[in-house]
């Protein structure tokens, strides 16, 4: 075990520390995150109209496309929004002007949408339209795209100095708009050849390329293990996995949340939806509580444990983790570089994953068909995020029960050895908890 987790330290946490901070995934992850709050009230909108009550859905039927609308215009715009903060983000990262960044990523992103002319006969340029399909989660791939080509092409001029100057009279508004006079002629032209001249649609190439990929995280077993255990891993040894493996499947993950969603709309039943594992069945269903669903490790140092310290973490530790908040525990138990809890840290998200994989899968709940605020309690979340479904909520307890089982022996081990550091100052037998020895 110690062999192991020093190479994990020394080959596998400095590249991925790296890849976390790469600049284009933190534009991407904080593009993504910034949407969140306009999709969870849209997402509010689509559960109401689906409340599972025959006689509901009946009386809403007539007002269902009145009802929805704030939806689509949330998550079924939302590589818009998006885009433009992925844009803004990645510019200030390399100290360009943010607000040119962002337009100019989503005058790209527009350049690659094909106007459909609705009007018969064709009367231009009244008639034209932009198809909403390419402009939600479906479109996400595109607006990364057209951030990363459109924010490179801005700072290859920048940083040439091949920009129109203004004198310093004029105000800093008109003189940025004319010093990316010259990136966005280029852009534009180039976009315009790609989508209008040659007619590629960008959108529909990237769908098709990372379309077996969405299969197999979002339906296959190993494909929905792989990413807990890299978040899992990467936390044992301090690093905000979610932070780095989010930033690159979260516009997948996104994709299968509006999948479902448009499924469940269209008449799908809520057990026989395109996606098994998009986000919201982690978030609700295997990292309960936080990574590792560590709010069962709380209520055990509370009950079971003797030592004053790890009693002490569990009574600060557990309120936030029912609220899905566990960095207290993560840094103060701690979880991390902790040899007695690296095993049923990185194991429970597996089991509690295979568990609640096959629970949806074979029809037992509902899919996962809309977003909730992440800091709602686990049976409250799954249950809203599941087309409120009470099966869910029943599926959540099981989870925490297996959790708790697999915990037990390792928290008892742990405390055996914090009680010898607290009676008599032993914290020789392990060093990766001196750490929490000296917090005791």
């Amino acid at each position: 075990m110690n062999k192991f987790m020093k190479w994990v330290e020394d080959k596998l946490v400095p590249p991925m520390a790296k890849i976390g901070n790469q600049r284009h995934l933190l534009a991407i992850r904080n593009g993504v995150v910034s949407t969140l709050s306009l999709i969870l009230i849209g997402t509010f909108f689509m559960v109401f109209v689906n409340l599972p009550v025959p006689a509901w859905k009946a009386a809403l039927a007539p007002y269902t496309e009145m009802i929805v609308m704030p939806y689509r215009v949330t998550l079924g715009l939302m590589a818009i929004y998006a885009t433009f903060v992925m844009g803004s983000d990645l510019a200030k990262s390399y100290k360009l002007d943010g607000v040119t960044g962002g337009i100019l990523s989503l005058g790209a992103f527009f350049m690659l949408q094909m106007p459909t002319n609705i009007l018969t006969p064709k009367k231009a340029p009244m008639g034209y339209v932009l198809p909403m399909s390419s402009l939600g989660a479906s479109g996400m791939f595109t607006g990364i795209l057209s951030m990363i080509v459109a924010v490179e092409i801005y700072r290859f001029f920048q940083s040439h100095n091949i920009t129109i100057k203004m004198p310093d009279q004029v105000p800093p508004a008109v003189a940025r708009s004319f010093e990316a006079l010259i990136p966005s002629a280029v852009i534009m032209t180039l976009f315009w050849l790609i989508r209008d001249v040659a007619k590629i649609d960008v959108n529909s190439l990237l769908l098709d390329l990372f379309h077996p990929l969405t299969n197999i995280l979002g339906n296959n077993l190993l494909g929905a293990l792989l990413p807990m255990f890299l978040i899992h891993i990467l936390w044992s040894f301090g690093i905000h996995g979610m932070s780095i493996v989010g930033s690159v499947v979260r516009p997948i993950w996104l994709i299968m949340l509006d999948d479902n969603a448009k499924a469940l709309a269209s008449g799908t039943a809520a057990t026989k939806l395109p996606y098994i594992a998009p986000e919201q069945f982690y978030q609700w269903t295997v990292t309960i509580g936080g990574a590792g669903a560590t709010v069962v490790v709380a209520a055990l140092f509370l009950i079971v444990c003797k030592s004053k310290f790890l009693k002490e973490v569990g009574r600060f530790s557990i309120v936030p983790g029912i609220f899905n908040i566990n960095e207290p525990m993560i840094f103060g138990a701690p979880m991390m570089l902790n040899p007695y809890m690296f095993i049923p840290f990185n194991v429970v998200p597996l089991v509690l994953t295979t568990i609640s994989y096959f629970a949806v899968k074979l029809g037992l709940v509902n899919g996962f068909t809309s977003l909730q605020a992440w800091t709602l309690p686990a049976p409250i979340g799954g249950y809203l995020s599941a087309g409120n479904d009470w099966r869910m909520i029943i599926l959540i307890l099981v989870n925490l029960a297996v959790a708790t089982i697999i915990y037990f022996p390792f928290v008892k081990a742990y405390d055996k050895h914090m009680l010898d550091v607290e009676q008599n100052g032993d914290d020789t037998k392990d060093g990766a908890t001196d750490a929490a020895s000296a917090n005791a």
